[in-house]
């Protein structure tokens, strides 16, 4: 006879979506000596991952993640798992909301420690301290006993009742060697162009000549979900390939230039310090990636055809690739673009063209892998991603180099006229390292030098470059209020400043000739990165006056002046 039999644990029967499966993590060094994978869940992150990797197609469930209110009536519990590689390393879970009033200090952080063996910690969240300053779900954090450590991570939430989930989806392995894979891959060859400059640069690796390739984008070419990010980025794997196909030895130089967060914008300014490295760099051919950073652009295009410009004029006339990767809503603006890549006859590689249509697909039907196997969130790529990515640069340089048929260079008589505008092609970077002739800069109180800076993963390093190192500060414990006054004859000029997510970061008037252009907030993006806007955009050079000061109220706190672009 048998005794009574035990109830099930009715927290292993709730409904339950995941936000991270299977996630590769890394702990990258920060300044502060830490050992962290930031997971940013801001922006609609949050919201996408539901879709993407938990199958979530409810409204109201994705309506409930927007916010910390709606996330704690949602969600009774979560669940989070990590396996490292010996199963012996613990590692710190943090959820981190953002507040409403101190958007980075004022949140709850749910926290704890997990051991890296892959068993999961259910965290209730009726147990947690909330703060009255909640407004949204922020970011998750792992944080590593040491630097460079690499896990993989399980998040889930389990739903409060009430609420239904859909049931988890089956994934199968990427087969890299399929007929579906490599049509997939054919489809990236948006346009071929003119190839007679890429070919001419194939034809001197293949010669043993030194060769440099360089990319430069957003945060997707910095190499963003990539794990780790120096070696597993598309950039470092499509200069590999190149180098194993193509070159001889290590005769196959490699430049990454990628800042996450910034457009063409930002791109056309900095190219001269981040990819020419002042004149010590010329690349022979440059992947030119902002097809998803541009939709603030002001310009429409302007900026994006003016840096393409100022490439292809180079003393050395490089090869120009357009790269349009894609987010996870399926959208780039390659539509906007291509119209440059048609004018110069430039090679253009559609991840977008490759991907999108087999997500489309069921297993069986055709598809290669989903959308949670390829992005990492929403805007970034997966490993997997980046090696598709990879590969579709990859092809075209294989086609081009079997392309028999091309012609001389298109350009050698040459640039046509702008399909877009080209009013940027002869912008200059302008900072506190070199005055040029002729300008002048009175700091005010804008006299300190900020160190806390947007800083990336250049070429194939995993250490950080900050940005525009040599800008003009404002900081909080200046005793003075006095104006920057810069002083400049030119038709075009950019103002680039900080943004940030301090509270301590304050608003700055800009006026042009005496009157005002703008407020400048640092705050509106919330987080550290570089912002370029135009305040001066004329058909003929002269003198302005540019004067920035803090706004009413917020003297006593920081603003950065990054730089300048300028046209003269």
């Amino acid at each position: 006879m048998r005794g009574p039999t035990a109830p099930k644990d009715p927290e292993s029967r709730r409904a339950f979506f995941y936000v991270m499966l299977d996630k590769e993590i890394f702990g990258s060094l920060q300044p502060d000596g830490r050992a962290i994978q930031y997971i940013y869940e801001d922006m609609g992150r949050l919201v996408n991952s539901a879709q993407v990797t938990g199958n979530v197609a409810d409204e109201e469930i994705l309506g409930l993640l927007q916010d910390v209110k709606g996330l704690r009536r949602l969600v009774h519990s979560i669940g989070v798992s990590v396996e490292t590689k010996d199963g012996s390393q613990n590692v710190e879970f943090a959820f981190q909301m953002y507040g409403e009033k101190d958007r980075l200090g004022g949140g709850t952080v749910i926290r704890r420690t997990l051991c890296g063996d892959g068993a999961e910690v259910r965290i209730h969240l009726s147990e947690q301290q909330w703060s009255d300053d909640d407004r949204e779900p922020g970011q998750i954090l792992f944080t590593f006993d040491r630097p460079e450590l690499l896990a993989t991570a399980n998040v889930r939430f389990f739903l409060n009742d009430g609420f239904e989930a859909p049931e988890v989806s089956e994934e199968s392995e990427i087969d890299v060697l399929s007929a579906d894979y490599q049509n997939m891959i054919r489809r990236s060859l948006m346009y071929m162009g003119d190839t007679g400059r890429v070919r001419r640069a194939i034809g001197r690796a293949q010669d043993g000549e030194h060769v440099t390739i360089a990319y430069i984008g957003g945060s997707i070419t910095q190499g963003a979900g990539a794990i780790p990010i120096n070696s597993e980025c598309y950039a470092y794997k499509s200069w590999q390939n190149f180098g194993k196909r193509f070159g001889k030895g290590d005769n196959v130089r490699l430049v990454k230039a990628g800042v996450g967060g910034t457009p063409s914008e930002l791109g056309m300014i900095r190219f001269e310090r981040d990819v020419l490295r002042d004149g010590s760099v010329a690349p022979d051919i440059v992947v030119v990636e902002f097809a998803v950073n541009d939709e603030g652009d002001e310009t429409k295009g302007n900026c994006y055809e003016s840096l393409v410009r100022k490439i292809l004029t180079l003393p050395n006339s490089p090869a120009v690739v357009l790269l349009f990767s894609v987010f996870a809503d399926d959208w780039n603006l390659q539509e906007r673009l291509k119209v440059v890549g048609e004018r110069y006859r430039l090679p253009m590689v559609s991840v977008r063209d490759a991907v999108t249509p087999q997500f489309r697909l069921k297993p069986g039907e055709g598809r290669v892998l989903s959308k949670n196997q390829f992005f990492y969130d929403m805007f970034h790529p997966t490993n997997a991603g980046h090696t598709i990515m990879a590969d579709c640069l990859t092809y075209f340089f294989e086609q081009a180099a079997g392309n028999k048929g091309a012609g001389a260079d298109f350009l050698k008589a040459g640039l046509p006229e702008p399909a877009i505008g080209a009013d940027f092609e002869r912008v200059k970077l302008l900072d506190r390292k070199d005055l040029p002739d002729g300008v002048t800069v009175s700091c005010g109180s804008f006299c300190a030098t900020d160190r806390d800076l947007q800083a990336v993963e250049m070429d194939g390093e995993l250490t950080c470059t900050p940005e525009f190192p040599y800008n003009w500060m404002h900081s909080e414990e200046e005793a003075k209020t006095e104006p920057f006054v810069l002083e400049i004859v030119c038709k075009a000029l950019l103002l680039i400043f900080k943004d940030s997510g301090e509270v301590k970061a304050g608003k700055a008037d800009v006026f042009v000739d005496g009157e005002r252009k703008l407020t400048a907030d640092p705050l509106v993006n919330g987080w550290i990165h570089c912002n370029p806007v135009i305040l001066i955009q004329e058909e003929e050079a002269r003198k302005h006056v540019i004067r920035m000061q803090m706004a009413a109220g917020d003297e006593k706190k920081e603003f950065t002046i990054l730089g300048f672009g300028y046209v003269e």
